[in-house]
């Protein structure tokens, strides 16, 4: 099996649609870390499982600078974001989302 994680960096901004009271109700921005995991038993005709430039031109050109409420239907949680991610990428298995240094959270595939 190969496996190959791609890291990147987005800047979005969101607000959280919340059944209590909390400050992320009102909009506010994250610098998020973002790592993806895909994996293949074949490579394809390059040699790779995917390329890591495909995973950046998909993800970072969709939320980099963008107001992710406007973009999603869905609240925009770092997980419903991690699950939405790994929907987008052929061949992953999980994805890592991390909003600020001690707020992360995992999406991954039975």
């Amino acid at each position: 099996m190969f496996t190959v994680k791609k890291r990147l960096e987005v800047s979005a901004a969101h607000s959280l649609n919340l059944s209590y009271d909390s400050p992320c109700r009102s909009v506010h921005g994250h610098n998020w870390a973002i790592e993806v995991y895909c994996r293949s038993k074949e490579l394809n005709d390059d040699g790779m499982v995917i390329d890591f430039a495909h995973i950046k031109e998909k993800i970072h050109n969709e939320l980099d600078h963008k107001s992710l409420d406007r973009l999603f239907l869905f609240n925009t949680t770092a997980e419903n974001l991690a699950k939405w991610i790994c929907d987008q990428i052929p061949r992953c298995y999980k994805v890592m989302v991390q909003e600020s240094k001690d707020n992360i959270a995992w999406y991954e595939r039975d």
